[in-house]
């Protein structure tokens, strides 16, 4: 149902912590969903409309530095994951990496000997549930990163040289699928976890596939090795109502169609992918990022509002150009009011 777009929506009605909460006529979260669905959103979604949910109670998110929950988390350290991988804390780049050098798998062929998969059993589910329950009641869009995918969960164990060896490698590749299956049986674990006891409306996936040229490997590598795995994981998570939202970087756009097949609902992608090509040929078929260029750094100015507006309709007419059947969603990581309503007011505008 269209509803009409009125000017007391951008009146300012609360706050998300940097962002201010607009007179919106259905919540962020049953916006973005729409969108996803392909159900007539009322407004192009905003990156703003999602609340990042990283508990501390999965070891994987202390030692990638990334914990968002109730209780704040200041120790970027690094730490070990939930296989017992060390990672280190890099400051420069603010994130977190294991060290090369010394991987702890060398053969694939022995990794249900050497790996110690994590016993979620163990873990005190109901006390964190309890620590997050005001935290996680919310309207906005809650997506739970996962740290680390499959790809990147290999190279953890055996350092990025010999991970794309195993890929390639006929010798290595029967190894590998089991050790794939064993961690996807894992990752459907974990995510019905998260689902009970969070009631999270996402998950965030994360699995880096590419250099700033193109993948890491080609896209019949990528059909045979690893999307067997992310359809497995993909439908388990439409099985009990979870998002699959993709974050790999690299300029992968050839892996479009087939992250499609999978049934991947939603990928944000680095700017150096074409994404106006990529939201005009797939857009009804994938919920794809657009970045948002008025913030080229935290500290830019904000136009004029006449100006802003003037950008932001330039802006829905290059990336918008075949609403409502193909939406996008806006990643504005810079917290601006001003740019936050001039977006949502084009966006109603044209969807309404």
């Amino acid at each position: 149902m269209k509803i009409p777009f009125s000017e007391d929506e951008l009146k300012k009605v609360g706050s998300y912590g940097r962002y201010s909460r607009l007179n919106t006529p259905i919540t962020p979260k049953e916006n973005l969903l729409r969108a996803i669905r392909h159900q007539d959103p009322l407004w192009i979604p905003l990156k703003s409309d999602e609340l990042i949910f990283c508990p501390r109670i999965i070891p994987d998110n202390v030692a990638r530095a990334w914990v968002f929950e109730q209780k704040p988390h200041e120790n970027n350290t690094g730490g070990k994951d939930m296989f017992g991988i060390e990672w280190v804390y890099v400051p420069q780049v603010d994130g977190c990496m294991v060290r090369p050098g010394s991987p702890t798998l060398t053969d694939i062929s022995e990794w249900k000997t050497v790996l110690h998969f994590p016993d979620f059993d163990s873990w005190d589910w109901e006390q964190s549930a309890a620590e997050n329950a005001e935290y996680v009641n919310t309207d906005r869009y809650l997506v739970t990163w996962i740290f680390t995918g499959l790809f990147e969960r290999l190279i953890s164990f055996m350092d990025f040289e010999n991970a794309l060896v195993a890929l390639i490698d006929e010798d290595q590749q029967d190894d590998l699928k089991d050790l794939f299956q064993a961690l996807v049986d894992m990752y459907k674990d974990l995510f019905s976890r998260l689902k009970k006891y969070f009631h999270v409306d996402a998950v965030f996936f994360h699995d880096d596939w590419g250099g700033q040229k193109s993948p890491f490997f080609s896209v019949d590598t990528f059909r045979e090795m690893i999307a067997p795995y992310i359809k497995q994981l993909v439908d388990y998570c439409h099985s009990i109502d979870l998002v699959f939202d993709l974050h790999s970087c690299g300029k992968i756009e050839m892996l479009i169609p087939a992250i499609i097949e999978c049934g991947v609902d939603k990928w944000a992608g680095q700017p150096l992918n074409d994404k106006k090509e990529l939201i005009r040929k797939y857009g009804d078929k994938i919920l794809i990022g657009s970045t948002d260029t008025l913030h080229p750094t935290p500290d830019s100015a904000v136009p004029p509002m006449d100006e802003l507006q003037h950008i932001v309709s330039d802006y829905m007419d290059e990336y918008g150009s075949r609403l409502p059947e193909n939406p996008f969603f806006l990643m504005n990581h810079v917290p601006d009011d001003d740019v936050i309503a001039a977006f949502y007011a084009e966006g109603r505008k044209r969807l309404s």
